[in-house]
């Protein structure tokens, strides 16, 4: 599986952004897709994940409230709707895909990774 971010760009705190992850080769064995985002100097977090399946979606705490997860099954697509975005978002944002049930919030648990896009939320 081959995973392809997009959309990221420099917002206005307050705006909002939309990222998009495009998978190819064989996305019909991706169990889960989701976002992390690591931002200079610290560790990458957990930002969002959605089951391919049935759209079940996880948030971490820090965006619950402003950002939506969706993916378009038709499209192998998955998106990051960003809204009221705040300066603390600024980072690089990664998409990640893995083929099995596991723990949705930590990165290792992730078969497969986009290159990475940057949102920068000035203030």
């Amino acid at each position: 599986v081959q995973l392809q971010a997009s959309g990221g760009g420099l917002a206005q705190a307050g705006g909002s952004l939309r990222l998009s992850c495009a998978a190819s080769g064989r996305p019909s064995s991706i169990y889960r897709m989701g976002w992390f985002r690591q931002a200079p100097g610290k560790e990458r977090e957990f930002v969002a994940a959605i089951t391919w399946s049935d759209s079940t979606t996880n948030y971490a705490d820090s965006v619950k409230g402003r950002f939506t997860i969706s993916r378009d099954n038709a499209k192998n697509t998955m998106y990051l709707q960003m809204n009221s975005l705040k300066p603390e978002d600024t980072a690089v944002y990664y998409c990640a895909a893995n083929a099995r049930n596991w723990i949705i919030a930590i990165a290792a648990g992730y078969d497969y990774w986009g290159q990475g896009t940057l949102v920068t939320v000035s203030s």
